[in-house]
């Protein structure tokens, strides 16, 4: 019996050669560094939507899914809306803050977007939504344009970022549950890591 064990019939791992594993959120600065640039950029469309990932906490998936009327109200940007996710089919709300709310209504005005259109238009197809890949491509441009590694940040970065800066603020675990539309308490532990970072941060503050 012939054993087959040359190098050409050996699967090759599909994360050879990347980083894996839990992406982590973003930091205040490079918040702010990502903003800016976007600013300067005058990048319209893009500064509309790094800002509603960040407040609205939302899976890639729901984000680029978004139509108008979802964040409408008497017309203007609301300061609350709420969406039904796809993962779970529970509903989350969100809060859209000044700086976000002046972004889109920005974006809405120049794309001339009508209510029943998707807030985030494909380049390739007007009538379809931003795809994941291509959402998931566009947050790898922001990240790497101020010089962080494009492999370790994804648009699950975004999704935790606050949910990681509500949680280190008030350490109320259950509200950012909430705010991330989780069902279940350990699916958020799990999500923030807050129990590494927790110990971490204890460490650093312990002298000896």
């Amino acid at each position: 019996m012939q054993l087959f064990n040359s190098a050409s019939n050996r699967v090759e791992p599909w994360n050879k050669g990347k980083l894996v594993g839990q992406k982590p959120p973003l930091k205040l600065q490079q918040i702010w560094a990502i903003r800016i640039r976007l600013e300067m950029k005058r990048r319209v469309r893009d500064l509309a939507l790094f800002n509603l990932a960040i407040d609205s906490k939302l899976r890639g998936c729901d984000l680029v899914a978004l139509k108008v009327h979802d964040i409408l109200k008497g017309g203007s940007v609301a300061q609350r809306a709420m969406v039904v996710q796809q993962k779970t089919n529970r509903p989350v709300r969100f809060e859209i803050t000044t700086q976000a709310r002046e972004t889109l209504t920005a974006w809405i005005e120049k794309a001339g977007l009508r209510p029943s259109d998707p807030l985030f238009p494909s380049r390739q197809n007007s009538s379809a939504h931003l795809s994941t890949r291509q959402y998931a491509r566009i947050v790898r441009s922001w990240v790497e344009g101020i010089g962080l590694n494009g492999d370790a940040y994804g648009t699950h970065s975004l999704r935790r970022t606050k949910a990681s800066l509500i949680y280190r603020r008030t350490k109320n675990l259950r509200a950012v549950q909430l705010l991330l539309g989780h069902t279940k308490l350990e699916s958020t532990v799990r999500y923030l890591g807050i129990e590494v970072d927790d110990a971490l941060e204890v460490a650093e503050q312990t002298e000896v």
